[in-house]
C-alpha cells in the first residue's frame, strides 16, 4: 500500500454558489494553499489544469497551460502525488480520479484505515503501559 500524506483543513463554506469559490474552498480544504512558498497559488493552478483536462499531461504541458515554469510545476506535482491527489503514469500526470467525489471517497477510505490502525496500536500500547 502506498504511503502518502492526507491534509484536511477545516475552513468556511463558500458564501456564493459560484464555481471559482467552490474550487477555492475545495483546494483550501485539501491544504493546497498551506505553503508560504506558493504566493502565486501555483499548486491551485496546476490542480485546476489537471481537473479541466481530465487526461494525463506532461510537466511541460502543465507548465505551458498554467503559465508556470517547469520547475514550479514539478515541485507542486510531487506535492500533489505525495498527498495522493495526483498519480503519475509514464511521466504524465493526472488526478487519481476525474470525479472529485471519488477523490474524496478514496481519501475517506484511506483515513478510516489509518485511524483503525492507530486504534489497534493504541489498544496494544494501553495494555502494555
Amino acid at each position: 500500500m502506498p504511503t502518502y500524506k492526507i491534509t484536511i483543513v477545516r475552513t468556511h463554506l463558500p458564501r456564493n454558489n459560484n464555481l471559482n469559490d467552490e474550487l477555492l474552498f475545495f483546494s483550501k480544504s485539501l491544504g493546497l494553499f498551506d505553503s508560504k512558498r506558493d504566493k502565486e497559488k501555483s499548486c491551485f493552478r496546476i490542480f485546476i489544469q489537471l481537473l479541466k483536462t481530465k487526461s494525463p499531461l506532461s510537466s511541460d504541458e502543465i507548465a505551458e497551460k498554467s503559465n508556470l515554469s517547469r520547475g514550479t510545476v514539478i515541485y507542486h506535482i510531487h506535492n500533489l502525488v505525495e498527498r495522493g491527489i495526483v498519480k503519475e503514469e509514464k511521466n504524465r500526470y493526472l488526478l487519481i480520479d476525474i470525479n472529485l467525489q471519488n477523490v474524496i471517497s478514496r481519501m475517506e477510505t484511506d483515513i478510516a484505515r489509518a485511524l483503525d490502525d492507530l486504534k489497534e496500536i493504541a489498544k496494544k500500547i494501553d495494555k502494555e503501559i
